[in-house]
């Protein structure tokens, strides 16, 4: 018995049809099945997985990771400077702190500290009390009141921070130092990452023998962090000198990547 078959179309995966010529039976493309739908007469013939032989064909995948780093002097610190007070009457406690504080934040104003660079960073009440003959007694309050100070020119963290003692701030702590702009900084180690990503994969490549196709299929960032700088803290009446040297040495930045190369024999 002889059966009709109705014309049908191809279409390829971009959507490109021919009539009675199958375009991924042409050279440079290798299907491993098909399969047809046909609906009213019309027949589409797909190509499952087809892959067209070259770039993205018969190319193996090389994973790689590229590191980056950079090495700035931080130009930005942060300080938090704080008044501790104490006195059995809690307001009593408190009057003295706001004083206190009130005085540390007019001379760091007046220090050329911005207003803006100048807020609260913690407020405590604390009851204290001593243990005599293994009994508590009650000893009195004590008020904690931290500033959390930005300091734009880091050659002036020393003197920022004896200024604040000289108005009366009797506690220094977590001086950390950043830069103004790092987005930059990470841009540039992400460059040094790519490269240093590429240079492993091609050396891979040569070591081994293959063709590299130095254009990356996929990059994906991984995560990572600004390294803190290592900082020397002391305070000037130690060593004798007229401002307390801080050293805010260097702030590294890292970036990571891993990137995925098409190789071939």
């Amino acid at each position: 018995m002889h059966r009709h078959h109705p014309p049908f179309t191809m279409y390829s995966k971009n959507g490109n049809k021919s009539m009675g010529k199958n375009p991924y039976l042409e050279k440079g493309h290798n299907p491993s099945f098909f399969f047809i739908k046909c609906k009213r007469g019309r027949c589409e013939m797909y190509y499952p997985g087809m892959r067209q032989i070259g770039r993205e064909g018969e190319g193996r995948l090389l994973k790689v990771n590229g590191v980056g780093k950079v090495q700035v002097r931080p130009d930005v610190a942060n300080v938090n400077i704080g008044v501790v007070t104490q006195d059995e009457n809690l307001e009593k406690a408190q009057q003295d702190n706001a004083r206190i504080m009130e005085s540390v934040r007019n001379q760091l104003v007046a220090a050329g500290i911005p207003e803006e660079n100048i807020q609260t960073a913690d407020y405590f009440i604390f009851p204290e009390y001593d243990y005599v003959d293994g009994k508590q007694e009650f000893r009195g309050y004590q008020v904690t009141h931290t500033l959390k100070v930005t300091i734009d020119d880091v050659s002036q963290t020393g003197y920022v921070i004896d200024t604040a003692v000289t108005a009366g701030a009797n506690r220094i702590s977590s001086i950390a130092f950043t830069v103004s702009d790092p987005y930059q900084n990470y841009q540039e180690a992400l460059r040094i990452a790519l490269g240093n990503a590429l240079a492993n994969a091609q050396t891979i490549a040569n070591t081994m023998g293959l063709n590299l196709d130095q254009t990356p299929v996929k990059i994906m960032e991984l995560g990572t962090a600004p390294v803190a700088p290592v900082q020397s803290f002391q305070k000037a009446e130690a060593l004798g000198a007229a401002t307390t040297p801080i050293e805010p040495g260097t702030l590294e930045t890292v970036a990571k990547v891993e990137a995925h190369f098409q190789y071939f024999p």
